[in-house]
This record gives structure tokens, C-alpha cells and sequence, in this order.
């Protein structure tokens, strides 16, 4: 069939326009002439002869239309093989291990890791996109005590919290993470909203005003807590513990980091005396992350340092206390805490 009116083929698809090119490559096999073909299909005569001109050159494989855009990898500096090398060095090892002076992996390390290994400049701008296309983001990190043993921490992980996690099941025992923490109104670490260049003003307290609390968690959501307004001395973790077990009606074992309180005479004599009602395990050494209690801590001062400083005691253990009856009715998000990575295996 003759058309009369050419097509505007710019508002074609991809495979519109990749169909139209196979048509025109078809035709002219039946021996029709450029004229026909243009009278046939419509399409403009210039496009015919390109279409042809490229059929000739390479056959249908020129004639192939592409999705627009550079090809992937095209125009990359680094090699895959590069790319697979530089990964594998951040993911496995820390800047320091490779002679670079920087304490994590941040854009300006890696432009010179590169560098250093395979004497290529790259600018720091280039090397974030290959960061982002490697998956890779910025996050805080965990943060891990020179003192810490890995090989106590693997046998507490494989050998010691099993054998914790039996012996509680065989006498029908809670198993209570216990740590201690400090608050005051002077630590306000918050972030607000304002115009460019113009700094949001708070107001802080200059008299310095402190609670501590020891508490205890459970995989099952159980909170417990207490505040007092000094530090927690050897009299004090005894009045916890006294609680701990009259608000149990099962066994308690206690899990606890080493503070030195926590290892003292009066401490451990009380347990003993009590072995019927409550047995005290340790963590390894400079070990914060293995413990649950501790996310609890956090999230108490994450929700304290986004409200208004309060300026007496009274009206920070309030706060405190509000937050703290908060958690103990909401179980599930108590059982949230055993979800992070380093304490799941107490879930």
C-alpha cells in the first residue's frame, strides 16, 4: 500500500524504529528500489540510504538499533579485575594494614590505596561513584577496645553462653543482661533544623546535674531498672540483685561486664549465699557489644538528648522514669534490642 504522507520517526520506540530498519532491509532484498521503499514505508529518504548503507557494511547486526547510553563498564577507569582487588582490601582489611594513615575507609583513603597499588590518580568525586556502585556506604562504626581478645570472644560465642543458655534451660532459669550507665542534662548531642548559615541557638544548663541506673533485660522483653543518685558501689548492685530475684519467680542468671564492683567480695559472697536463687556470669573483657543492655542504654539517651534539658534531678529522673516504664510495657520492642548483629546470638 502507497503512503502519501511521511512519518515523523523520532517519536517512535526503540523496537518501532528497529522494526522499520528490518523493513527496510527486507524490501530491498525483494529488489524493490530506494524510491519504492520510501513510498511503501513512508519514512524519509536519508534514512533509507543510511539503513541500506549500513546493511551493506555489516548486515543485520549494524542494522541493530542500541539502547541509548554508554555501554556498561565503557569508560570506567578501572579494570574488573582492579575494581574485584580494591573490594576485596576494603572489605577485608583496615587502612592501617595497608600502610595508609587513616583510622577507617573513608573516599580520600581509597583514592589512595588505588593509587598506591596500581599508580592510578583517580579524583575523590570518581572514586565515591565506585563506592556507591559497589554497594558500599558511610556508616558509623562499631567500636572495638584494643584490650578486647577475639579468641575469649569466640569461646564465649561457641563454648561458654551455650553451655550458659543449657544449664538455665535444665533449671527452668531467665537469663538477665545487666549493665550500668550514667545520665545528665549537660549532654546534649541533638541536630535541628534552620536557614543556611544561620545556627540554631539552645539553651543548656550549666549546673551539672547526674543519675546512674543499672538495669537488666531479658530475650523475652522483660525489663528491670533502678536509679540512685551517685554511682553504683558494692551496696548498691546487692539492692539491685535483691530485687531482681524477688521479681522473679524462676532462677536468675545474671550475665555482666567486669566492672571491678561487679567482681568485689560483698558482691560475690551475697551470690553465693543466694546460689539457689541466682548464679553471675561474665563477659570477656572489654567487650560492650556482646551485651543487650547496653542498646538499652542507648536508646534511653537518644530519647533523653531530643527533649528540652531539664534543669533539677528530680526532673530528670522523671524523665528517665517515664522513658524507663515506656520499655517495660513494651515488650516487643525491648525483644528489638536482640535483633543488631553483635547480640543476636542471645535472641
Amino acid at each position: 500500500m502507497k503512503l502519501n504522507q511521511k512519518k515523523d520517526n523520532r517519536n517512535l520506540s526503540l523496537s518501532e524504529k528497529q522494526q522499520m530498519r528490518s523493513s527496510i532491509v527486507r524490501l530491498h532484498l525483494k529488489g524493490k528500489k530506494g524510491v519504492e521503499i520510501v513510498d511503501l514505508l513512508g519514512v524519509n529518504k536519508n534514512t533509507v540510504v543510511t539503513v541500506l548503507k549500513q546493511y551493506r557494511k555489516g548486515g543485520m547486526e549494524a542494522v541493530r538499533l542500541r539502547e541509548p547510553g554508554a555501554c556498561t563498564g565503557q569508560g570506567r577507569v578501572l579494570s574488573p579485575e582492579q575494581e574485584k582487588s580494591v573490594k576485596g582490601m576494603i572489605r577485608d582489611r583496615r587502612p592501617e594494614q595497608l600502610k595508609l594513615d587513616f583510622a577507617l575507609w573513608s573516599r580520600q583513603a581509597v583514592v589512595l590505596l588505588i593509587e598506591q597499588q596500581f599508580g592510578i590518580s583517580m579524583p575523590v568525586r570518581t572514586v565515591g561513584d565506585y563506592l556507591k556502585r559497589w554497594g558500599f556506604t558511610l556508616q558509623k562504626p562499631l567500636k572495638r577496645a584494643y584490650e578486647q581478645q577475639p579468641a575469649a570472644v569466640r569461646k564465649w560465642l561457641d563454648e561458654q553462653y551455650p553451655e550458659i543458655e543449657q544449664s538455665a534451660a535444665r533449671e527452668g532459669a531467665e537469663i538477665h543482661w545487666a549493665d550500668q550507665t550514667a545520665v545528665q542534662n549537660t549532654d546534649v548531642r541533638m541536630k535541628g533544623y534552620a536557614p543556611r548559615g544561620c545556627t540554631p541557638g539552645l539553651r543548656v544548663h550549666t549546673r551539672r546535674e547526674r543519675l546512674s541506673m543499672m538495669s537488666s533485660v531479658t530475650n523475652r522483653g522483660k525489663v528491670s531498672w533502678m536509679l540512685t543518685g551517685g554511682s553504683f558501689n558494692a551496696d548498691k548492685v546487692i539492692e539491685f540483685m535483691e530485687a531482681l530475684i524477688s521479681d522473679s519467680p524462676h532462677k536468675v542468671y545474671l550475665i555482666l561486664d567486669n566492672l571491678r564492683v561487679h567482681h568485689c567480695h560483698p558482691v560475690k559472697q551475697w551470690a553465693e549465699q543466694h546460689s539457689d536463687r541466682i548464679a553471675m556470669h561474665y563477659l570477656p573483657s572489654y567487650s560492650p557489644e556482646l551485651n543487650p543492655d547496653e542498646l538499652l542504654n542507648a536508646d534511653l539517651k537518644k530519647v533523653l538528648r531530643k527533649k528540652v534539658p531539664v534543669r533539677t534531678a528530680a526532673k530528670m529522673k522523671d524523665a528517665v522514669r517515664d522513658h524507663m516504664q515506656g520499655l517495660s510495657n513494651d515488650q516487643d520492642r525491648v525483644r528489638s534490642f536482640f535483633n543488631a548483629p553483635t547480640v543476636r546470638y542471645a535472641a
